[in-house]
C-alpha cells in the first residue's frame, strides 16, 4: 500500500512534523556554516576572471594579488585554459581573534571553456600590478572571414 501525501493547499493547516523537519533542517544548516572551514555563503572562485575578444585574439584578465608569477602553471589545450597556483595569505598574531575572513588561500584551479581553440604555440602571458592578462591567438578557421558576392555578367 502507497501513502501519498500533498502539500498544504492554500487556506489548508500543514503537517506540524513537516514543519518541525524544515526548522530543524534550517538550523542544522546555520550552525554547519558557522563550524565548517569553509562556510556554506563562502564564495570560493578565485581568482575572478574576465575572458574577452576581438578578431585576432581571446583575453583572459585574473585578479590573482598576492601571488607571484612564478607560482602559476598555466596550460592551453584545445579550448581550455587552466591556471593553477597557490595563494599564501601569512596568519595574523596569534593574539588576535578574526571578526570576519574573506581571503582565503591555499591552492586554486580554474579552467576556463573558450568558444573555439587557440594557437597554443602562440599563447602570451604577463602580469602587471597583480592582474594576470593572457592572449590567445585564434585559429584562422575561427576567425571571421569576409566573403566576397560574384553577379552574374
Amino acid at each position: 500500500m502507497a501513502l501519498i501525501r500533498w502539500p498544504a493547499g492554500p487556506g489548508e493547516l500543514s503537517e506540524p512534523t513537516s514543519d518541525f523537519e524544515r526548522l530543524r533542517q534550517g538550523m542544522e544548516w546555520l550552525l554547519d556554516s558557522f563550524t565548517s572551514p569553509t562556510p556554506a555563503f563562502t564564495s570560493r572562485v578565485f581568482p575572478s576572471i574576465n575572458l574577452t575578444e576581438d578578431k585576432d585574439n581571446y583575453y583572459l584578465r585574473a585578479e590573482l594579488p598576492g601571488v607571484k608569477p612564478e607560482e602559476l602553471d598555466i596550460s592551453v589545450v584545445e579550448d581550455q585554459v587552466s591556471i593553477r597556483g597557490e595563494r599564501k595569505i601569512p596568519l595574523e598574531s596569534k593574539e588576535f581573534g578574526y571578526h570576519r575572513r574573506e581571503r582565503e588561500d591555499g591552492t586554486f584551479r580554474r579552467t576556463i571553456s573558450l568558444p573555439m581553440g587557440v594557437e597554443s604555440e602562440k599563447v602570451k602571458a604577463e602580469m602587471n600590478k597583480g592582474i594576470l592578462k593572457i592572449t590567445m591567438p585564434k585559429h584562422e578557421k575561427a576567425k571571421p572571414r569576409k566573403i566576397q558576392i560574384s553577379t552574374p555578367k
